[in-house]
């Protein structure tokens, strides 16, 4: 069948990308632009998030690059980015377009995985945990750090109003990430709900918690900035854990018992202890940041001490409609939460900031269409 694309917009035969050669050796580079075929679509990059993974991979972690304990998701010669909203512009054929009830002109974003379909997870309805794992950006298919992205048959897509900011579609990603983990917390109507950093992960994990009700969600940050933004987007108190002790305060509030869910979301060793510590007995621990180092805990614990549930959380299964939804709805402070945007000849600065945390900045986009 033959390729289908809009005949009044010209597709150009190059663009601009960002290639990985190794650890902090990211380069723009000019690349052919991907011709679809059969299943496939091709996204004109309307925005890309840059991550902590993206940052934790550029700076060369070992989960990331891998060593004789753990598998390489970065491959070299890949563009990275996996938090990304494009609009369709060229489709291998008209069925593709069908299938996925879409049509040029319309915007997507992707989930980061791209699933294999044949693996025991995926076969399971597990795809977020599928075997071989292929990822935008980090493995398999090249991301959004690009002017444009081939979106493989296999890739989950879902529609995202155009009329939004581009950078606003785009943190559809790291917000189904963090429902995800809200899921994950069973969270009652009755319970005190901890979350653990006001950065974009744990700002959309308060945000998915407010959504629950729950009686009461706590917001825990070293920033006074981050923790007024978790006020805005649904929390009822906030702690600087520099100026509080933020265990002490909750179980005051909890008549000495603890928070019944805690949800991890700093990247930071000293946040899985602090959490232990916060929870009641026969509570819940849910962990979902990527950290840089190992960390160690007392399992006493998680075990004698308290018989928790530590649940882990990956990706944004089944969180995308309720994530866009929430985001379309325009009810977060969005302006807010997105607080950089730079051209795609400026990555290394979207990378740098989001690195360093006296910058001021929440969530970072890369536009390609900024000049």
């Amino acid at each position: 069948m033959p390729l289908v694309k809009n005949a009044e917009t010209a597709i150009p035969t190059t663009m601009r990308a960002v290639v990985v050669h190794g650890p902090e050796d990211y380069r723009l580079e000019t690349l052919p632009v991907p011709v679809p075929g059969p299943g496939e679509l091709l996204l004109r990059v309307d925005a890309v998030g840059v991550c902590a993974s993206d940052l934790k991979c550029y700076h060369g972690a070992a989960k990331f690059w891998g060593d004789e304990h753990r598998p390489a998701w970065a491959q070299k010669g890949v563009t990275p980015g996996h938090e990304f909203a494009g609009t369709v512009v060229a489709a291998g054929d008209q069925a593709t377009l069908d299938k996925r009830e879409a049509a040029l002109g319309d915007r997507l974003a992707c989930e980061q995985i791209v699933p294999c379909w044949e693996c025991r997870y995926c076969l399971r309805g597990a795809y977020w945990m599928c075997g071989p794992h292929d990822m935008f950006g980090f493995k398999g298919f090249d991301g959004a750090m690009a002017e444009y992205v081939l979106v493989p048959e296999r890739a989950l897509t879902h529609q995202v109003d155009t009329g939004i900011a581009p950078q606003h579609a785009a943190f559809a990603e790291p917000l189904s990430c963090s429902m995800h983990a809200v899921e994950r917390g069973g969270i009652q109507l009755d319970d005190v709900v901890v979350v653990a950093g006001a950065g974009p992960i744990g700002l959309g994990a308060i945000a998915g918690a407010r959504q629950k009700n729950p009686y009461l969600v706590v917001a825990l940050d070293m920033s006074d900035a981050k923790l007024e933004l978790a006020s805005k987007v649904g929390a009822d108190l906030t702690i600087n854990i520099t100026t509080e002790d933020a265990v002490a305060r909750v179980k005051e509030l909890t008549g000495g018992y603890g928070a019944d869910v805690y949800i991890e979301a700093t990247g930071h060793p000293s946040a899985v202890s602090q959490g232990l510590d916060m929870l009641r007995k026969l509570s819940t621990f849910v962990e979902y940041s990527v950290f840089k180092d190992d960390v160690t805990v007392d399992w006493s614990i998680i075990s004698d001490d308290k018989e928790l549930d530590v649940l882990g959380a990956h990706l944004g299964p089944h969180c995308w409609r309720p994530a866009i939804k929430l985001i379309e709805s325009g009810t977060l402070p969005l302006e807010e939460v997105c607080t950089h945007q730079f051209p795609l000849e400026r990555f290394q600065d979207a990378l740098d900031l989001v690195g360093d945390s006296a910058g001021g900045s929440v969530k970072v986009s890369i536009v390609p269409g900024l000049s």
